[in-house]
Formats: structure tokens, C-alpha cells, sequence
């Protein structure tokens, strides 16, 4: 037994070991432990090391990984009846271990499944010898929502049909691995895998250390470079297709969209133009040679697939026929994920390959045939009944699928009825007993039931497996458990090897050739997010420093009615702030506009930015609910302040200055100016309450420059030269429209080299007018004027970029 971390029982040292109370369930294979109880090699130190840690460290430890999975913002979107909703990660802390002989076998298994899939795929939708030959029926085929019409007969530009699959395995009592269920329409959760990596190794990163577990980083790299190579053309690009923020795994393409550095799109940011498809950007119209798609193939289209999809591209079946585009993987692969084809699986092999599958499949009858319908109603007790055509696997089902045992009397006999009269809906298949793999529990180990999902990419070389993937992990030994919507955890997968292992990073090897990616790749719905971005952080940095100053006069004088407060209510009230609210609803629902906008272009945040973000949200919603007016408020006022100016120093500072950070730049400078513009009006007009001017000062951050600047008390004109015309103070106009001149010239063309765009033009005319203004030019007419021109260059901008 390891030593360290002991605990005393009757002044004797005593080892915390987690196998202390663990007892594996009869009749089902254990992952860590034999049938005595002893751990399986492949756990051995594992289990030491933990032990050695001790039930506290470890919580310490499993502590940490949440965290950090919290500080990253990993989420999985749930839908329920109270509709949908984000929810942490949910991480089971302990890996499952698999050795690296056990992991070589699975692995031939399913790249020779993956290679029967490409043929079966070709042949469906090719020359059909499986059904000529009755080895496929017709009518199931044909029956299927995933069997597409338009694209029969189209072969792939690259020439296959699937380029990254996944599986779902789960363990049986006799020790076999079988496939549980196939994805080959967007599989989804590779990009997870990498997070329980990073996750579990921060929490155990000294045992990471000490075992020869197999790298993730080769195989996306090797599947990145696959992509890159599949784009043929000179000018090609290789995007990855998203549903949108909406979709249950949309923070996974994000991640895995910024991992790979590839573009993440949204269906309207494409379009169809001369049969070819091309991204929307701020440079024009450029091509899309391969589309990495995470969304249904039927939604793909509305033209010639699902009519009321909104989240397609029109004429993007036209551009695959045309062969202009390689999709990963191909419309229609969706098909082989059937539940009803598992049944046919082993006489499609030895026909199309001479072989028997090294990892056979859950036994599976299709009810459309007699002798299969027969064996189903004889045998409906030890079965669980489903709909033929579903695409989810037995314990991912919505309700549809069966346990024959858990029936009573008179549901039984409905459903025999139901599959006597139209069994080619239904498919039985054996009720699985999954094995079990080691969950933490209040400070012991507990066996609960987990599938393993495996992740294989096509590469120049052939098909590579992921060393690892993950499991799904029930938190009750109900194997219905373990699906994510229904309160499952997802565990690291350790591949382990008795020799050390090659340490693969996403770098290039030394030698390796590269290319600096094009300029003006940026997507016109990322530009104007980034731009929205800019406008509602300034927007709120604006408001808050005008309640900062409106609240410190409220706790010195607690008279709500002074003139300069009672002017400031009047002024804010049509803008949706009520200042008798100490966090006014209209400057919450400012920055969650701003989180909206980020959400949007996930891919393009670093995680620091996205939980500076975030950290800053939650701020302001704790505060709507705890601070009360005056100088409370102040106080949460400057603490808000400070996590604005920390946000927004951070996208300053790290964010790579190409597109995207100029219309970020540009929002910001944008509202900056028609903020201060609107308030100069407001508070140095003529009729302005007493302390309007100082009050000014202060919401521009300008009061010890003032002091500096000017010999004498703050006056109108000198306050006006300070806040609107001079050209070295970062709050004034003039420095707002220096840098949007400075900005907007950089921007991409779009009249055509030597030309300025209608923006470029504005910006120009509107600095060099105000360049030359006197202080005593800026009436408060001219100052609301101003604000509604500065304005109007987003407009301008809008038509230009955005359209």
C-alpha cells in the first residue's frame, strides 16, 4: 500500500484506500477492478497515486478541475420544459483507463468500420448493388428522413463520403467491446475531449505525468492539416458550419473553430455565387472549398432540402453537385447512424468487404422482416423496442424506446399489437448491461455503468483514431443515465502505454513549411458582432461613470431633487435609465447585450476575455439585488468601472490587430463620441444647473487633466476645448474622430484600390470640420448635431461592410 496521507484510528496510522468500500455488481464487467476486487494493471498506480493523496487533497484537486472548466466557460446548452438553458460541464473526475494493446484492437475495429461505412455510403447512393442484391431492403432505405434525393448520384469532390466519425462503445458482461451507435452526420463532443483532458490534467497532473498516456494534439492536428490539404484551390478555405449560439454543443465549435484556427460560420454568413459557395466578408465575397459542417444535413439547404430552415445556405446542394465544395462529411452520410442498419451490417461487410466485423455491433432485428418480427415478439421481454429510423441510441431516446421487461400486461400486448401491424417501424435490439467504470463520491470510489465514444478523421495516410475521446458516465446505475441531457458526466479517456509515448503538440515540426493566413477573412456577422461589442461596452462604460457621478451628489446632499440630479434624471429617462433604481435595468440590459454580441463570435475570444466578460455580467446582476441608492451605489458603480476598464484593456492589449479588432475599435470610438457629444450638450448648455460643468469633468475622466491644462476655475469654453477639441485627450471627440479616420482608412476597400468608401469620406469631412472649431463654435445644437453625424457613420458603415 502507497504511503502519505494517513489518518489515525486508535493511535494507529491507517491508509485512506478508495477500493476500501468499492464493490463491483455481479454479473458486470468492471473497468478498474477483477472479479476478485483486485485493480487491473492498468490501474495499479493510478489507485496508488490517489490513495497516496488522500480523500482532502483530492477534493482539493477535483475542485480545481471545476473550476477551471468555470473559468473557461465550458457549457452544454440543455433543453427542458422549462426550455433551454446553459449547464456547466459536467465533468467526472476520474479517467477511464484503457491499456494500449485493448485500445490498438478497438482501433482496428472501427477504422475497418469506418472504411464499410464509405463504401455502403457510395453504394447508396451510387449504383445500389446492395438492394439489387436484397441485402439492404428498399423500403427502409427509401423511408428514412436521412436519405437525401438531391444528392443521389453526386460523388464528393474529394472523392469520399466520410471524413470523421464517431462511435459509441459500450463493454458487455463477457468482456467485448460492442458498438453502441454510430455518428457520421456532425458528430459532436471531440472538442470536449480536449476539455476533460485539460481539465483532468490539471487536477492530476503529476500522475498525468508519471503514466504514458497518448496526446490528443496529434490527431487534430493531423485532421486540421487533412482539411487544409482537401482545399485545392490557391484561394480556397476551409470554415467549419454552425447551427449558432443556439445549438446544444455550439460552445464545442467555437472551441474547436479557435483551436484549429479555422473560421466558424453561421449559414446566412454564406452564398451561392457563379456555383461556387463564398463567405460574406469584409472584403467581399471570398470561397469556401471546405465546409466542416456541425449542423443536420436537411437544414443545410432550404431550397432543395428542409424548406423551413432558417439556418441554411440556399443553392449549397448546387455548389456540392458542381463539385466547388468539399463537405465533411457529405450530405447523407447521416444515413448510416439508422438504428435499423446495425441489423445489416454484418452481410453488408462480407459483401462488400469478404470480412466479419472485429467489433460487432448490438444485436439488432429490423421487425420488417417475418423471421426478425418473430424473434422480437418472442423474445419482447429481454428487448428494447424502438423506432426503426431513429438516429440516437437507446438511452439518448426521447421517449420512443422500450425496455420490454418494464412493461405491464396491457402495455405489453399494445405494443405487440402495434408491431404486428407495421413492424418496419420497429427494431428490437438486446438490452445492454454496460460495464462500469470508477465515479468519486463523497470521498470513496462507486462503480456506475459508462459508454466510450471514440473519434476517427481521415488523413492522407488513412484514417487516424483519437487516443482517447470520452466516456459518458451515469450518476445512478440506470444505464438511461447516461445520456448528457438527462444528467450524465463525461470522463476523460487515458489511453496508456507500457513505454513512454510521443509528446505531439498542434505546433509545426521544425522544418515544416507554413503560410501566414490571407488578411480580410473576416466574416461580415463577426464584424458587425465585434462592432455591437465595442458600442455597448462604451455604452455602458458611459452610463455607469454618469450614475457614479449622479450617486455621489445623491449621498452628499440626499436630496434627489437638486437641479443638477433632477437635470440628469430628465436626461436619462428616455435612454431607459431610471436613476431611482441604483442598477438601472436599462444598463443591465446593455451589458447582457454586449455578452449577446460576444456570444456570437465565440471563436474569435480568448477565455480570458470571454470570463472577464462574464465575471463582469454576474457583477451587475449580484449588484441589482444588493445595492441601494447613493453612496452604496458609488461604490458598485467604481467596481463595475474597474472590471469594464479591465475588459476592455484586456481585448486592447492581447487581441491581434487584423479586421476584427479595428471594428471593435471602431464600435468603441463610435459611442465614445456620440456619448460625450449628447452629455457636452446636455450639461454645458445654457440654462445647465450649477455643477453641471464639474459634473462633466468627472463622467470624462478629465477633472485632474482640467486642473493641469487650465489656470483657472472650469468654465464652459475651457471645459468644451478639453472634452471635444483637444487631440490629445483620449476622452475628448476630436480623439474619437482622429482614431475612427485612422481606423476606418485601414479598413478593407470596397470601391476598389484608391478609392475611400462612403465612411472613409464622412470621417475625413467630419474630423477636418471639427479640427478647426473654436470652442465657442460647439453650441449645444452643434454638439447634438454632432452626435446624430458621428452616428450616421455607422449607417454608413453598415452598408458598406455589413450588408
Amino acid at each position: 500500500m502507497a504511503k502519505g496521507n494517513h489518518k489515525r484510528v486508535r493511535g494507529k496510522p491507517q491508509v485512506h484506500s478508495l477500493l476500501e468500500h468499492y464493490r463491483p455488481i455481479d454479473g458486470v464487467v468492471d473497468e478498474m477492478v477483477d472479479a476478485a476486487g483486485n485493480p487491473r494493471p492498468v490501474w495499479k498506480h493510478f489507485i496508488e497515486a490517489l490513495d497516496e493523496l488522500g480523500p482532502e487533497k483530492l477534493g482539493q484537486r477535483f475542485a480545481r478541475a471545476d473550476q477551471y472548466l468555470r473559468d473557461a466557460g465550458v457549457y452544454y446548452r440543455v433543453y427542458d420544459k422549462a426550455g433551454a438553458n446553459e449547464r456547466e460541464w459536467p465533468l467526472a473526475h476520474v479517467p477511464l483507463l484503457i491499456e494500449d494493446a485493448e485500445w490498438a484492437a478497438i482501433s482496428a475495429g472501427l477504422v475497418q468500420r469506418a472504411e464499410l461505412f464509405e463504401e455502403t455510403i457510395a453504394d447508396i447512393y451510387g449504383p445500389n448493388r446492395l438492394i439489387e442484391k436484397g441485402i439492404l431492403p428498399a423500403g427502409l432505405i427509401a423511408a428514412s428522413p436521412e436519405y437525401l434525393r438531391p444528392v443521389v448520384g453526386t460523388t464528393p469532390a474529394g472523392g469520399h463520403y466520410l471524413h470523421f466519425c464517431a462511435f459509441e462503445l459500450g463493454r458487455g458482461p463477457d468482456g467485448q467491446w460492442w458498438v453502441l451507435g454510430d455518428r457520421t452526420q456532425a458528430p459532436s463532443g471531440a472538442g470536449f475531449a480536449l476539455e476533460n483532458r485539460v481539465a483532468t490534467t490539471r487536477a492530476l497532473s503529476d500522475i498525468y505525468g508519471e503514466m504514458h498516456v497518448h496526446r490528443l494534439a496529434g490527431f487534430f492536428r493531423r485532421f486540421r492539416d487533412a482539411l487544409i490539404g482537401m482545399a485545392r484551390e490557391s484561394d480556397g478555405r476551409v470554415a467549419i458550419l454552425t447551427p449558432g449560439p443556439l445549438n446544444e454543443t455550439y460552445y464545442e465549435h467555437a472551441y474547436i473553430a479557435r483551436y484549429l484556427g479555422i473560421m466558424l460560420l453561421e449559414g446566412e454568413d454564406l452564398t451561392v455565387s457563379g456555383g461556387r459557395l463564398m463567405v460574406r466578408t469584409v472584403s467581399g465575397l471570398m470561397p469556401i472549398s471546405v465546409l466542416w459542417r456541425r449542423l443536420d444535413a436537411a437544414f443545410a439547404d432550404p431550397l432543395e432540402l428542409r424548406s423551413d430552415s432558417q439556418i441554411g445556405t440556399p443553392g449549397l446542394v448546387e455548389a456540392i453537385r458542381q463539385g466547388a465544395v468539399s463537405t465533411v462529411n457529405a450530405l447523407g452520410s447521416g444515413l448510416m447512424e439508422t438504428r435499423a442498419l446495425l441489423a445489416f451490417l454484418p452481410k453488408i461487410s462480407r459483401a462488400l468487404r469478404g470480412e466479419e466485423l472485429l467489433l460487432p455491433s448490438v444485436a439488432t432485428w429490423w421487425c420488417g422482416q417475418a423471421a426478425e418480427r418473430a424473434h422480437v415478439l418472442a423474445n419482447i421481454d429481454r428487448m428494447v423496442i424502438g423506432p426503426a429510423l431513429s438516429t440516437r441510441l437507446a438511452f439518448e431516446d426521447d421517449g420512443q424506446t422500450t425496455l420490454g421487461s418494464a412493461l405491464s400486461a396491457g402495455e405489453r400486448a399494445e405494443l405487440v399489437a402495434r408491431i404486428e401491424e407495421c413492424g418496419d417501424a420497429f427494431v428490437g435490439q438486446e438490452a445492454v448491461t454496460l460495464s462500469t467504470t470508477p465515479v468519486y463520491v463523497g470521498g470513496w470510489l462507486e462503480p456506475r455503468p459508462a459508454s466510450l465514444r471514440v473519434y476517427l478523421a481521415r488523413t492522407p495516410a488513412g484514417w487516424t483514431v483519437m487516443p482517447g475521446g470520452f466516456a459518458r458516465v451515469g450518476l445512478s446505475l440506470d444505464p438511461t443515465a447516461l445520456a448528457m441531457q438527462r444528467g450524465g458526466h463525461a470522463a476523460d479517456v487515458w489511453v496508456v502505454s507500457d513505454r513512454p509515448v510521443e509528446r505531439e503538440t498542434l505546433l509545426p515540426q521544425e522544418g515544416d513549411s507554413f503560410t501566414r493566413t490571407r488578411p480580410g477573412s473576416l466574416p461580415s456577422r463577426a464584424a458587425e458582432n465585434l462592432t455591437w461589442l465595442g458600442r455597448y461596452i462604451e455604452r455602458s462604460e458611459d452610463t455607469v461613470r454618469i450614475l457614479r457621478a449622479y450617486h455621489v451628489r445623491l449621498a452628499e446632499t440626499s436630496d434627489p431633487d437638486m437641479p443638477l440630479l433632477a437635470d440628469m434624471r430628465d436626461y436619462l429617462e428616455p435612454f431607459g435609465i431610471d436613476v431611482d433604481t441604483a442598477i438601472p435595468l436599462g444598463l443591465i440590459g446593455t451589458l447582457d447585450s454586449a455578452v449577446y454580441s460576444a456570444g456570437q463570435i465565440r471563436d474569435r475570444f480568448s477565455p480570458d476575455g470571454w470570463l472577464a466578460l462574464k465575471d463582469l455580467s454576474k457583477t451587475i446582476h449580484q449588484f441589482a439585488t444588493t445595492v441601494a441608492p447613493g453612496d452604496d451605489a458609488t461604490r458598485a458603480m467604481t467596481v463595475i468601472l474597474r472590471k469594464l476598464a479591465g475588459f476592455s484593456g484586456l481585448l486592447h492589449e492581447n487581441m491581434y490587430r487584423f479586421a476584427g479588432w479595428r471594428f471593435l475599435e471602431i464600435g468603441r470610438r463610435l459611442e465614445r463620441g456620440i456619448q460625450i457629444a449628447r452629455t457636452l450638450a446636455r450639461l454645458t448648455r445654457a440654462k445647465a444647473p450649477d455643477g453641471a460643468l464639474d459634473m462633466m469633468l468627472e463622467i470624462g475622466d478629465s477633472v485632474m487633466t482640467h486642473r493641469r491644462q487650465y489656470p483657472v476655475q472650469a468654465g464652459r469654453r475651457t471645459v468644451i476645448d478639453l472634452l471635444a477639441l483637444d487631440p490629445l485627450n483620449p476622452r475628448s471627440i476630436l480623439f474619437q474622430l482622429e482614431r475612427l479616420k485612422a481606423e476606418i482608412g485601414l479598413l478593407p476597400s470596397v470601391g476598389g484600390e484608391g478609392h475611400m468608401s462612403p465612411a472613409a469620406k464622412e470621417i475625413l469631412q467630419l474630423n477636418t470640420a471639427i479640427a478647426i472649431k473654436e470652442p465657442s463654435d460647439m453650441t449645444a445644437e452643434a454638439l447634438d448635431e454632432l452626435a446624430y453625424e458621428i452616428g450616421g457613420l455607422y449607417n454608413s458603415l453598415s452598408k458598406a461592410y455589413f450588408g
